[in-house]
């Protein structure tokens, strides 16, 4: 039974230690990027509307446009885009876009469906375009995420830390254009890889807060943290830990709570139960020997920490999701 991909390698390039584990977690949490919507237009326009979903991305593949959101704390913008610029919103609740300079604008559907012959057709020199799509992740991966980002994250593909960011959102366009076969999977694929570009952007551009994602960006935890993500069940403590972060015991301890807002030890705990709610849903995995997996002693050590971490048992959680599904 595997609960986690195996991040241990030959190689000692420490270089490659946080994109891994920022894999780990994309796994883990089913990240899926949906492409939902796109359209080219000239002229004044607007497209406003409620926000559905959790996680939603806006990129512009030519023009400029701003946008205001509303949601949790109350109004943000107007922000400006150019092209290349893409948007995440967390936990938005209204979305309002405008482009086109002055004049009366003709008021859009905030999302329409790919049209690919339209997007064909459009004038990348005088035509606004703009896609649009959401990020799906388990419930797990909602929590985390929401907790770490602000309200609208705005990566600028102008910065020097975005320098990938232009290209992939002239690859979404070129896909949604194309009316290709498979042109549905492929655009699943560059949403994914938009996330991605805009996460690693982000804690280029800014200070994330306290939390997970800005854990993954602390060079100095990072050899610690790979060797928690590569053997989760193991009895971690934390001078070994401390070791391989080259600090002694309690100045580790001291910037892991600092920087991840958890002591160490906590953050294998949640680790562990991150990876026991996704193997814990397909129904070929035993309680068991998940749990000797994970590192506890017992059954009930197991459940007992699953409890308290996800707030049931797992024998329930999998009956409510195995329901849900």
């Amino acid at each position: 039974m595997v609960v986690r991909p195996d991040f241990l390698r030959e190689s000692t390039d420490m270089t490659e230690l946080v994109p891994d584990v920022l894999s780990d977690v994309f796994e883990q949490v089913e990240v899926r990027g949906m492409l939902t919507g796109g359209f080219a237009v000239r002229g004044p326009w607007v497209a406003r509307g409620t926000v559905t979903r959790p996680f939603k991305l806006i990129a512009l593949v030519a023009g400029s446009a701003s946008v205001i959101v509303d949601g949790p704390g109350g109004p943000q913008g107007p922000v400006d885009l150019a092209a290349g610029d893409v948007v995440l919103l967390n936990h938005r609740t209204h979305l309002e876009v405008r482009g086109g300079g002055p004049g009366v604008a003709q008021t859009l559907l905030p999302e329409p469906s790919f049209d690919s012959m339209a997007l064909a057709a459009a004038d990348a020199s005088r035509d606004d375009i703009l896609i649009g799509g959401w990020i799906q992740v388990s419930p797990a991966g909602e929590a985390m995420l929401g907790a770490v980002l602000p309200g609208l994250v705005h990566v600028q593909a102008a910065r020097p830390a975005a320098d990938r960011l232009a290209s992939l959102v002239g690859g979404l366009f070129d896909e949604a254009s194309s009316g290709r076969l498979g042109s549905a999977f492929a655009l699943r694929q560059h949403g994914q890889l938009l996330l991605l570009e805009v996460l690693r952007s982000y804690l280029e551009q800014e200070q994330p807060p306290t939390g997970w994602l800005r854990l993954l960006a602390d060079e100095p935890l990072a050899p610690a943290l790979r060797l928690i993500h590569a053997e989760p069940g193991r009895p971690w403590g934390l001078v070994e830990l401390a070791r391989a972060a080259g600090m002694s015991r309690t100045s580790f301890a001291e910037r892991f709570r600092t920087v991840a807002g958890v002591p160490p030890l906590a953050y294998v705990s949640r680790w562990r139960m991150l990876l026991a709610e996704r193997a814990l849903r397909d129904p070929d995995v035993r309680i068991g020997a998940l749990a000797a997996e994970l590192g506890y002693g017992s059954d009930s050590a197991f459940s007992t920490a699953f409890k308290r971490e996800v707030g049931e048992s797992p024998a329930r959680y999998r009956r409510r999701v195995r329901s849900a599904a």
